[in-house]
């Protein structure tokens, strides 16, 4: 069951978008440092997540007790803004940033989906619940007595990208684009275009149009 979520029609239609037709748009305009690693993928690759950004990081911190990092993490998941994709740099490779017990809290916040460079657990249960989660990799050793937050919507660095809260992101099967506060709505409009062009495309190469014809008509492919 999930929560309500709050309106942002610009997210909305993001939604209804894909990274790479936006990913050739960002290109287009000059910015294609936009792209997050590769070895983050989704746990369900039907999933498409769109939405607006909060940020969070972290580190490993093993002098802390078991009940101070619960408490630090249940803090993570009271913070977090419904409506918003939440993307989190854990700053390590060895615990789970994500599990069932909290993908269901988020989910019924109405938080639209998260993103780590980092670990997740729980990755059937999380799918069955069809909370969309992307993670690097899987593993069953969780924040206990391990790490804490840091920060709560301060720019973070994933790969080459620097994310702030208030960006974009656009998530598939394909990768996973960010995309600047002060682009989206130029972005998402020029998308919306560009796909339409390249359904106009799609038809008449369907309708047996050579490729390089309709590439020379259209010039979009």
């Amino acid at each position: 069951m999930s929560g309500t979520l709050p309106a942002n029609p610009l997210a909305d239609r993001l939604s209804r978008c894909y990274a790479s037709a936006v990913h050739d748009v960002l290109r287009a305009q000059g910015h294609d440092n936009c792209l997050l690693p590769h070895d983050i993928r989704p746990l369900n690759i039907k999933h498409t997540l769109a939405g607006e950004i909060w940020t969070v990081s972290g580190h490993i911190d093993r002098t802390r007790s078991a009940h101070e990092t619960l408490l630090e993490w249940t803090g993570v998941l009271s913070k977090a803004p419904g409506g918003k994709v939440v993307i989190c740099q854990p700053n390590n490779k060895e615990v789970a940033l994500m599990g069932e017990l909290s993908a269901s809290a988020l989910q019924l916040k109405g938080v639209r989906g998260y993103i780590v460079d980092g670990g997740c657990r729980d990755a059937a249960m999380i799918d069955e619940i069809d909370f969309p989660t992307w993670c690097s990799f899987y593993t069953p050793s969780d924040i206990v007595a391990r790490w804490v937050p840091d920060s709560f919507g301060a720019p973070i660095t994933i790969g080459t990208v620097t994310i702030c809260t208030g960006d974009y992101v656009i998530a598939d099967r394909d990768g996973i684009v960010i995309i600047p506060k002060a682009m989206a709505e130029a972005v998402v409009t020029r998308t919306e275009e560009v796909m339409s062009t390249e359904g106009e495309v799609r038809r008449h190469i369907m309708a047996g149009m050579d490729p390089q014809e309709a590439y020379k008509r259209y010039g979009k492919f």
